[in-house]
């Protein structure tokens, strides 16, 4: 794949299936009005016309307004027009000693396609106009203006709906009102409050969208108005564009023939109703006693002179257009239920008597109500559904559930949409609980489920489900919110204990409509959930959070809802409350930020898993990969990436525990000889217990995870696919379920024998993120299934998150055949970095002489009072040690977190005889020195061409010595080389630097 074809997929999902960006292809953006003198001013100055344009356009959030250039009888303007390229022409009256006519038919034979209008604004003018109809053959239209700034909206609608109604109908399916009136006043009044209502109405019917692009782009979907004046014309248009026709709108005294005929729009509706019986129409006249007439053709009536004419047309639209409630009736035509919306729909629908489902089906009412609610695939195909296609009655409710369905579901699929009555019932979809951004992680989980949904990738992986977890998202604006609520002073909590903070934020409110969501939310997700921080500055691409903030797992199993709220509701405070924490603080201020500029976002997803031991729910196994490996082997390379993956929950692989690494590219290549997997073999998982019992969340994330061990019981059933027997007489591992023995979680079933297509999805996901965010990325992730008559049952590849990686492309080259060993205190060919360094004077090491892996938590006070006491002074330094720094096992190292350690520019892990332990690689600790620039260095034990001079160290005067570390300086600086593109990285010693610096 390349970048075109992501792309390709980043449109398809931008616009998917729908045609709304295929719409309104012709707008207007100029208008030159010709006027007087004092017309113009009155129009400009006096009535800021075109302030009060832009104005009606903002206020229904349309487009950017057309721009209005005024010009006057003493301009050419026939130059004008040819000087830049104009979409409407507007004329008024008055403009000098050429008259309107003389002046259109000008303009239409030299710009034959330019829509023109005259403009009236004195009633007397319309008596002028209709004694002379011939002189108007060159205008589109006519209206009259009595300072409503709407009418001018109004014109430029009609004539942008003339222009594109032929492709919008035939493309788009939009739907057509046919407007018949011939008395200008009437037109020029309650056409702009036509156009106002249906705006307002599609805008109320869209607002679900949480993009205004999107909003402006259904907003292209309201119905077309089209305008006749005659009865032949609307004849013509109503043949036309019968097929997409939704109502008529026409008045009773109509000319046929150009001779006024006081029946004419009798005769019209007659004509009509010979070919639809069951359209809308609405008849209008200043005689009353055309209502016999009206109702003799079932068509609505409202009298011209009526006060309530303009709210009676309102709720004409409304009733007719599809807007608003979606009223089932009776075959009497008598209300029986009401739908409000689409999920209200597609509900009732099922439960619905047969007589009101054939009712509705049979005049298209199903059609024209989707319709007006921007939903266009669903209306065309259920345009046409009639009796005599179905069996019965129930065939046609099943299509019709079905079809709604299935569009709606596939519309939404990767979609970030507001929250709805469906909660977190749905998959492929992201639900955004509360407005502002979605923060670094929620941006990332949202762009890669809209990725996946658009790229099919369960067509190219057919036997497994590829997906996000169900996830919803609270958006930044609740943090503000929240403060503001409850009066919480930033300042002050800085000066306060973690737990002081989380007290305080325990006590304040959640916003009620957020309350309400979260209720309904737990009523539909029976699953556990996790609630995740998404930090505005989290994941991103040059400071990544990973490891920074909490996440909470909750097992939602409380037989009281009431209670399941409270702990949902404490888990998102607690979250919300993580910035002014110690730690995440003093991240924030290191990468040269100020706390004020953090906000939270929270992510609330389904934990992947399910039960499968005992009372215990976790996946089968979860894992971390990431594109770039910073530590490859023999024939792997930095691009081929590196995966690691644990039984259960993966806080053990990204907390750095015992877990499996392989290489994706390279499946059957061991990172690791036999015998060193069986010694670091995960020996325990992390699980969720649902035993419905309260806890309490200020203990921190363990509150509600259980670490239970992984027995033999589970290796011969849950994890029979993940384990092989090991063969002590051989030292080898044997495969094959019936093989008899202890058992080694190995993966190689699914790594070696791809009996599960992992390195492939891994593969494909890492080449789309790191294409999609232009830089290496990290996944988290997670599998599930069960094991039934020897074939994987339901498997699930769930994706918890995606962040960046941060490489350096700048190069150092570490030549080793130029380098002499007396002059190094540390040579290594596992290095992670890039460039030179040569400033720092400061080494801390750990005496080898005195480490004992059970005094770790000894050592951890040491090393942060050294580390302080380095921070005071703004000195960096090296620091060197056996073990994982990190690591939350604190027999396999110093179990510190980044605070405690966070002055060390250049970290070095090593081993000794008698404490092998494998690289903390893949843990969040490790990624946050990615993205802190820090050097990471790996020396092996025994291996000829990496070492560290240990006796040069022990030789050197300390400035400070504890009991297991030693702190030394010198007067000049070491000089630092890593070599980012071949893992290579020296250290030299201060007095032997090369020349060459």
């Amino acid at each position: 794949m390349n970048l075109d074809d992501l792309n390709y997929y980043f449109n398809k999902f931008k616009f998917g299936d729908d045609s709304f960006h295929l719409l309104m292809q012709h707008r207007v953006k100029e208008i030159l009005l010709i006027s007087s003198v004092f017309d113009a001013y009155v129009l400009e100055w006096d009535g800021r016309l075109s302030e009060q344009i832009s104005g009606e356009f903002r206020q229904l959030d349309l487009s950017i307004a057309p721009r209005i250039t005024t010009i006057t009888f003493t301009d050419d303007i026939l130059e004008v027009l040819a000087s830049r390229n104009f979409d409407m022409v507007i004329i008024m009256m008055r403009i000098g000693d050429v008259t309107p006519f003389d002046m259109s038919r000008q303009i239409r034979e030299k710009f034959s396609g330019l829509p023109q209008l005259l403009l009236l604004n004195k009633q007397s003018y319309i008596d002028i106009v209709n004694q002379s109809p011939e002189k108007l053959k060159y205008f589109d239209e006519v209206f009259l203006w009595k300072g409503d700034p709407k009418l001018f909206l109004a014109m430029i609608k009609l004539v942008e709906d003339k222009l594109n109604i032929e492709h919008d109908t035939r493309y788009g399916a939009v739907r057509v009102v046919l407007i018949i009136e011939n008395a200008i006043t009437y037109y020029s009044s309650y056409l702009p409050m036509f156009y106002l209502e249906s705006m307002k109405l599609t805008q109320e019917l869209i607002e679900a969208e949480l993009q205004e692009a999107n909003k402006r782009l259904r907003m292209r979907a309201r119905p077309k108005v089209l305008l006749a004046h005659d009865y032949e014309d609307a004849l013509e248009l109503y043949h036309k564009y019968r097929e997409y026709i939704i109502c008529v709108i026409t008045n009773v005294n109509l000319p046929v023939n150009n001779i006024p005929d006081e029946a004419g729009g009798i005769k019209l509706v007659r004509e009509i109703r010979l070919q639809n019986p069951d359209l809308p129409v609405l008849m209008q006249s200043a005689d009353p006693y055309n209502l016999v007439e009206a109702r003799k053709l079932k068509a609505e009536f409202h009298e011209k002179d009526s006060p309530t004419l303009m709210n009676d047309i309102r709720q004409f639209i409304i009733n007719n257009l599809g807007f608003g409630d979606f009223v089932f009736r009776n075959s009497s035509g008598e209300e029986i239920e009401r739908a409000r919306s689409m999920y209200e729909f597609e509900k009732k629908i099922a439960d619905i008597p047969e007589a009101s489902l054939l009712f509705h089906a049979n005049r298209n009412h199903f059609s024209a109500w989707l319709m007006a609610h921007g939903e266009f695939r669903i209306a065309q195909q259920i345009k046409y559904v009639v009796a005599a296609d179905f069996l019965n009655t129930d065939d046609i409710r099943k299509f019709l559930i079905n079809t709604i369905r299935q569009v709606r579901e596939q519309r939404n699929r990767g979609k970030v949409i507001r929250f709805g009555e469906a909660g977190l019932t749905e998959e492929d979809k992201i639900i955004q609980l509360a407005e502002g951004s979605l923060g670094g992680k929620g941006r990332g989980l949202a762009f890669l489920n809209a990725l996946l949904v658009t790229m099919d990738l369960d067509q190219e992986f057919q036997d497994i489900s590829v997906k996000l977890p169900r996830t919803a998202i609270i958006g930044t604006n609740e943090f503000d919110n929240f403060l503001d609520r409850n009066r919480i002073n930033i300042d002050k909590l800085i000066d306060l204990t973690d737990q002081e903070i989380e007290k305080i934020f325990l006590a304040g409110k959640l916003d009620r409509s957020l309350q309400d969501k979260l209720k309904k939310l737990l009523k539909s997700a029976s699953f556990p959930l996790a609630v995740r921080s998404s930090g505005l500055l989290e994941d991103s691409q040059s400071q990544p959070f990973a490891g920074i903030y909490k996440t909470f797992m909750l097992p939602n199993s409380h037989p009281d809802l009431q209670v399941r709220l409270q702990q949902l509701e404490d888990a998102i405070k607690i979250i919300l409350s993580t910035p002014f924490h110690e730690k995440p603080r003093q991240y924030i201020e290191s990468i040269n930020y100020k706390i004020e500029e953090e906000k939270m976002a929270v992510v609330i997803q389904e934990i992947a898993g399910s039960v499968h031991w005992d009372n215990y729910y976790f996946p089968v196994f979860s894992g971390a990969a990431q594109s770039y490996n910073f530590y490859p082997t023999s024939v792997i390379r930095h691009a081929d990436g590196v995966a690691a993956l644990a039984a259960g929950l993966g806080k053990a692989v990204v907390d750095g525990e015992r877990s499996f690494r392989y290489c994706p590219r390279h499946p059957r290549i061991n990172l690791l000889e036999p015998e060193i997997m069986v010694e670091n073999n995960q020996r325990e998982l992390y699980a969720l217990e649902l035993d419905g019992k309260t806890f309490d969340l200020s203990e921190g994330e363990m509150a509600t995870l259980r670490r239970i061990k992984i027995s033999r019981q589970m290796m011969n059933s849950i994890f029979l696919e993940l384990s092989s027997v090991w063969d002590y007489e051989h030292l080898g591992f044997i495969d094959g379920r019936f093989s008899q023995g202890p058992r080694v979680l190995t993966f190689r079933n699914i790594v070696h024998y791809e009996h599960f297509k992992l390195s492939a999805i891994l593969l494909r996901i890492l080449e789309i993120g790191e294409m999609g965010l232009g830089v290496p990325v990290e996944i988290e992730f997670a599998v599930d299934f069960k094991i039934t008559d020897d074939q994987y049952s339901n498997p699930v590849f769930y994706i918890l998150q995606i962040r960046p990686l941060s490489i350096t492309r700048e190069h150092a080259e570490v030549n080793v055949e130029k380098l002499e060993r007396n002059d190094l205190i540390l040579l290594t060919d596992k290095a992670m970095g890039n460039g030179i360094i040569k400033h720092l004077t400061d080494l801390v090491f750990v005496d080898l002489k005195v480490f004992d892996n059970r005094e770790t938590m000894e050592m951890l006070e040491e090393i942060e009072q050294i580390n302080n006491s380095l921070k005071q002074e703004k000195r960096e330094y090296i620091l060197m040690g056996p073990g994982r720094w990190g690591s939350s096992d604190r027999f396999l190292g110093v179990p510190v977190n980044w605070a405690q350690i966070n002055k060390a520019r250049i970290i070095v892990e090593t081993s000794f005889e008698g404490y092998v332990v494998e690289a903390s690689q893949g843990s969040h600790f490790f990624h946050n020195l990615v993205a802190m620039n820090v050097g990471y260095f790996t020396v092996p034990y025994n291996q000829d061409d990496t070492f560290i001079d240990w006796y040069w160290l022990e030789q050197q005067k300390p400035v400070c010595k504890t009991k297991h570390f030693r702190h030394i300086r010198t007067k000049a600086p070491f000089l630092i080389k890593i070599d980012g593109r071949s893992g290579r990285a020296a250290i030299f010693k201060p007095d032997n630097r090369p020349a060459n610096r």
